[in-house]
């Protein structure tokens, strides 16, 4: 089995003895002294690092629209969604709106430390008048933000 890892893997201890990919940008976000040494004691041990194919990154941001995620998914989000779904990986994250968006793409994914998500379809709704919108923004009846819920 092959696992791609999200930056949320780093900062716990949590074993990993399969095939493991990560992307530079979640070695970037790997500010912690401690994440930094369990990241080099993993890439010792065999985890390898590589930017995701562009053409990868196209049905993460279509699935990420369908779900209402795309507006929350950082573009680290979206690397390594592209690089699980390019290499039929289990992504291993406890971030909801990732594992909301894997679940649309067909990803399989694994929890750290969190319950796994499940499927979330999301609903725009006005915070002034309480009318539903398909996408948030600003309310065109009064003027008020619209905002995500949960359908």
């Amino acid at each position: 089995m092959t696992l791609v890892l999200d930056a949320s893997v780093f900062f716990a201890e949590v074993p990993i003895e399969e095939e493991a990919w990560t992307t530079p940008t979640v070695v970037e976000e790997l500010g912690d002294f401690h994440a930094k040494c369990r990241f080099e004691a993993l890439a010792a041990a065999g985890l390898r690092v590589r930017e995701p194919r562009e053409e990868d990154l196209m049905p993460v941001d279509a699935a990420a629209l369908r779900t209402g995620d795309a507006g929350v998914l950082s573009a680290t989000d979206r690397d390594i969604l592209a690089l699980a779904l390019e290499l039929s990986a289990v992504l291993v994250t406890d971030d909801f709106a990732v594992q909301n968006v894997a679940h649309r793409l067909g990803v399989e994914t694994r929890s750290i430390r969190q319950r796994p998500a499940r499927a979330i379809r999301w609903r725009y709704r006005c915070s002034g008048c309480g009318r539903y919108w398909r996408e948030p923004g600003e309310c065109p009846i009064c003027g008020a933000a619209i905002k995500r819920k949960l359908k």
